[in-house]
This record gives C-alpha cells, sequence and structure tokens, in this order.
C-alpha cells in the first residue's frame, strides 16, 4: 500500500490543495440559509461544485506523474498498472469520504437544518465518486497537467449552471430543462431536493443508482487509457 500513503501525502502537500481540501469544505458549514432557494443552506448547495473542483486536483496527481515520467519508471518495478490507479483512487475516495462526513456531521453539530443527514451524507458520497470518475476521465485525455485543469474550469461552470446547482432549473427553458438529465449535477440537486421534501424511497435509490452508473462509466474510460 506505498501508492496508497503516498497519494495520501501528496494530496496535501501544497497550499492549494490544502485550502481546497480542509478550508473550503469547513466553511461551506457556516453559510446561511437561503430565504426561498436553494432549500437546503448555501454551504450544502455549493459543496457539490466544491467536489467537482476537488475533483480534479486530486486525480491531476496522476496526470502529474505522467507528465513527468514518474509513471514510466514505475513500469519497470513490479507494479501493476491497476495497482497504481486503483491504490490512487483509493486515496482519493478516503479524502472524499472524510470530506462528505466532515460537512454533514458538522453542521448537524453547528445546528444547520440538514433534514436528512444520513441520506446527505450518502447523496455526497454517491456524487463524490462521480466527480473523481469524471476527472479521471478527463485527465486520459490530455498530457499537460495546466491544460486539462483549465479547460475543465469552464465545462465545470457549464456542468453546474445547466445541471441547477447555481441556478434554479425552474427558471430554464424547456429544452434547457430537457437537456440538464444528461448532467451528473442534475442528479444532485434532483437528491437534494429529494433529502428536503423526502418524496419516494425509490426515487432517491435511482438518482443514486445513475450517479453511480456515471461513476463506472466514466471510470473505465479513465482507466481503459493506460497512463504511461
Amino acid at each position: 500500500m506505498t501508492i496508497f500513503y503516498f497519494a495520501l501525502k501528496r494530496s496535501f502537500s501544497n497550499t492549494t490543495n490544502l485550502i481546497f481540501l480542509t478550508l473550503f469544505p469547513i466553511a461551506c458549514i457556516f453559510l446561511p440559509e437561503g430565504d426561498v432557494w436553494p432549500f437546503l443552506p448555501y454551504g450544502y448547495q455549493y459543496f457539490g461544485i466544491l467536489t467537482l473542483f476537488i475533483g480534479i486536483r486530486l486525480a491531476s496527481i496522476i496526470l502529474e506523474d505522467r507528465e513527468k515520467g514518474v509513471v514510466k519508471r514505475l513500469a519497470v518495478a513490479p507494479i501493476s498498472h491497476f495497482q497504481y490507479l486503483s491504490q490512487n483512487l483509493l486515496a482519493f475516495s478516503v479524502i472524499l469520504i472524510l470530506q462528505c462526513a466532515i460537512v454533514v456531521f458538522g453542521g448537524v453539530l453547528f445546528g444547520q437544518n440538514l433534514y436528512q443527514p444520513g441520506w446527505l451524507l450518502l447523496i455526497y458520497v454517491s456524487f463524490s465518486f462521480t466527480s473523481l470518475a469524471i476527472a479521471l476521465a478527463w485527465i486520459s485525455i490530455y498530457r499537460k497537467k495546466e491544460v486539462a485543469f483549465l479547460v475543465y474550469m469552464s465545462l465545470i461552470f457549464i456542468v453546474v449552471v445547466l445541471g441547477g446547482l447555481m441556478i434554479p432549473l425552474e427558471i430554464f427553458p424547456d429544452i434547457l430543462k430537457r437537456l440538464a438529465v444528461i448532467f451528473p449535477t442534475y442528479w444532485l440537486t434532483e437528491g437534494l431536493n429529494w433529502i428536503v421534501f423526502e418524496e419516494n424511497i425509490l426515487d432517491f435509490l435511482l438518482i443514486n443508482g445513475v450517479l453511480w452508473l456515471y461513476t463506472i462509466v466514466f471510470i473505465i474510460i479513465g482507466s481503459v487509457k493506460r497512463i504511461y
């Protein structure tokens, strides 16, 4: 598990990552509630956006290894592509799950009205894995960390707007409402709405199922191309 521990250490190795992984999630706990929208406090609506940024920050560590030729040197060692990738993803997953737990249970302790914290934690974890999988697939396309990161930032803006995380979907034209269902952020938004209004449990399971389907598809896309 050497790669696993090394990936954990590298994830907190620079100031920017440290801010994204610690200060920003904690700040989400203390943001106030909106008057009409969003239904949850602002920090819990926008934590999904932060998760997308964190996903690419973590996954770019793998791209950095490829860019610097680290993985080529690992290739001569008795370490398979699967071991390298799986241990990195395991380390990133541990970080994301801990962040979700801190945000949810921190909000409970702070007194935020989270309606159903257990289900909220589940939808955040599902979306965190989806975010990481998308980032993994994205970096498999690029060879330069800076280019991949900058283009992904623009993509995130489109995804969060059209998915309903920044702007209520109700104000969109019908064609954009129908288009929104293809974005993972739409399903996160639907999950957050379910947390508040507690409709049919099957709807919530469907939402999580779609997010995990995204996760599986993008992990396959991102792992098929060997990074060395």
